[in-house]
């Protein structure tokens, strides 16, 4: 075993003797020693729930014959962290995370480990640590939010209180109904209730093989999620046990089965940075291209928020990532799974139980999949969009340019009512290097949807967007600003045209004068000069490699 280092030996007398202080017998010092490694938090809802879960997944890891150790992970609520200096942070975090579970992992010699998570940054981040360590591991996470009430109707994070700053703005609804919608919109434990990033990574864990079938969708407040996580316990041993490794299960292969249920469901464009990240951990290359080329013969076959209108306890009730993956079967490659079942059985034996909440590929929703790589004049490297939460009128959209160096200065003018209809929002300098750490824009697209402007303003960035995001908004523009990518040369009133269907990016500015205005640039001095964000930015890669560190 891999802990025998730690353990076994006269010479491992003081590490024995230190490892006997926390309260081990010596009969169960023989067995695996498993980390848990808990991202557990008071301070994130899709969280709040884990000290119950870490008490299962500790009841199977000692039922399958090892022993556990939970240590802990820090982790950051997108949501809470939007629209401040606080989303610097949130992507940075990832490669913490990641670091974080290999230093505890390897200074510790553990055998095995269960990884606790659930929101945005901190799946990817777990997942990168497994990719990177290669010590038999699995994923729990813990599950979605269940829907808010607000009388008889259903609501949720993004439409409930993003959407309704606007609609407030907008003079559709008062104080007191805001305020109603802000307590009600998030009733409880786990992650955001649609297909935002939290809820998407969870699927793709699942698609890929890392968590036992069903633990995307089983909701955070069930028993099952408990059962799950008491079965993941047991599993991790098995797992040591037979040395079945993360890089056995995260092949290239499995990947691309998870980026195929990714582009089925419409999940959220932050895995065009989250699966190349932890691919590149793996060893693997995945890139945006491929991620396109999956997408075009993907199709959409479910109708989930924030652009459609079911939960992700519909999903769950409708069979869940199994059920899926059955409707895909013909399109997924075989492969091994945490759980001993290869990827065909688990889509082989399951049943979707509603034709409209999972559809038929023959009744598709959209013939092509979530998200449409554009490249172009003003994305030499790429961006990203989620097609299908785009209306058919925005599909192709021409509009001037309206120029914003910071996602505040682009909300105050929506909010002041400044944006107009034909307008192409442009925000820039918020890339990895000059957010940094490519801070997600739900505020301003929310505000755009909620003040009726959905249809007839798009909005572009080298940042990045919430999985809660919908409407003409186009993110990850590579190069990015701050490496004077053409999105930094971009002045007011330039044409701008969007074709979604054709994969294009233009802006409508000649060779030369581009060249002109590349020759009089000048960096911008770093937002951030101290910290280790500070050093984040000098050391991260561009979005359309995942923005993995180098």
């Amino acid at each position: 075993m891999r802990s025998d280092r730690i353990k076994k030996g006269i010479e491992r007398a003081p590490n024995r003797a230190l490892l006997f202080a926390t309260g081990i017998t010596r009969k169960e010092l023989a067995k695996p020693l498993i980390g848990i490694a808990s991202s557990f938090t008071d301070l994130i809802p899709g969280h709040i729930g884990m000290r119950d879960l870490e008490r299962y997944i500790e009841k199977g890891v000692h039922a399958g014959g090892g022993y556990s150790f939970v240590f802990g992970i820090p982790g950051i609520c997108d949501g809470i962290a939007m629209g401040h200096g606080g989303m610097h942070y949130s992507l940075p975090s990832r490669e913490l995370i990641a670091d974080m579970v290999e230093s505890i992992t390897l200074a510790n010699a553990l055998d095995g480990l269960v990884l606790l998570t659930n929101c945005d940054k901190i799946t990817p981040g777990m997942l990168m640590a497994a990719a990177r360590l290669d010590v038999p591991a699995l994923v729990v996470t813990a599950g979605p939010m269940l829907s808010g009430r607000l009388g008889m109707e259903r609501q949720n994070l993004v439409t409930g209180t993003f959407e309704a700053v606007g609609r407030y703005r907008k003079g559709e609804i008062n104080e007191t109904e805001l305020c109603a919608l802000e307590e009600c919109a998030c009733p409880g434990p786990g992650a955001c209730q649609g297909l935002y990033t939290a809820n998407t990574m969870a699927c793709v864990t699942e698609a890929m093989g890392m968590s036992l079938p069903g633990c995307a969708t089983a909701l955070a407040v069930s028993s099952r999620k408990r059962r799950i996580a008491y079965e993941s316990g047991v599993r991790v041993v098995e797992l040591v046990r037979k040395d079945v490794t993360p890089r056995k299960i995260m092949t290239k292969t499995a990947f691309n089965n998870a980026i195929t249920v990714d582009m089925a469901l419409g999940g959220s464009t932050n895995t065009c940075l989250h699966i190349p990240a932890i691919a590149h951990e793996a060893g693997i290359d995945i890139t945006l291209s491929a991620i396109d080329e999956i997408s075009r013969k993907t199709p959409h076959i479910t109708d989930l928020l924030p652009s459609g209108k079911y939960y992700m306890e519909d999903l769950d009730a409708a069979g869940g990532i199994p059920a899926v993956m059955g409707r895909l079967v013909s399109r997924l490659k075989d492969g091994i799974t945490v759980s001993g079942f290869k990827v065909k059985e688990i889509a082989k034996s399951a049943r979707a139980e509603s034709d409209e909440i999972i559809r038929t590929v023959e009744r598709a929703y959209h013939r092509e999949g979530g998200i449409a790589v554009l490249t172009g004049n003003l994305a030499p490297l790429g961006s990203v969009i989620k097609q299908t939460a785009v209306s058919e009128k925005m599909m192709k959209f021409k509009g001037r340019a309206r120029c914003f160096d910071s996602e505040e200065e682009a909300m105050a003018a929506i909010l002041g009512g400044k944006i107009k209809s034909g307008d192409v929002v442009v925000i820039r300098y918020e890339g990895p290097k000059g957010g940094p750490g490519m801070r997600e824009m739900l505020s301003p697209t929310a505000a755009i949807v909620g003040m009726g402007l959905a249809d007839s303003v798009a909005l572009i960035t080298d940042g990045r967007f919430s999985g809660g995001t919908q409407g003409p908004c186009i993110g990850h523009i590579s190069p990015e600003a701050m490496e004077c990518g053409p999105i930094a040369l971009i002045k007011d009133g330039d044409e701008i045209v969007i074709d979604i269907p054709a994969r294009k990016l233009e802006l409508k500015v000649s060779k030369a004068e581009l060249s002109k205005r590349a020759k009089s640039w000048k960096k911008p001095e770093p937002k951030i000069k101290t910290g280790w964000l500070a050093r984040y930015s000098r050391m991260v890669t561009s979005a359309n490699t995942g923005a993995v560190m180098k």
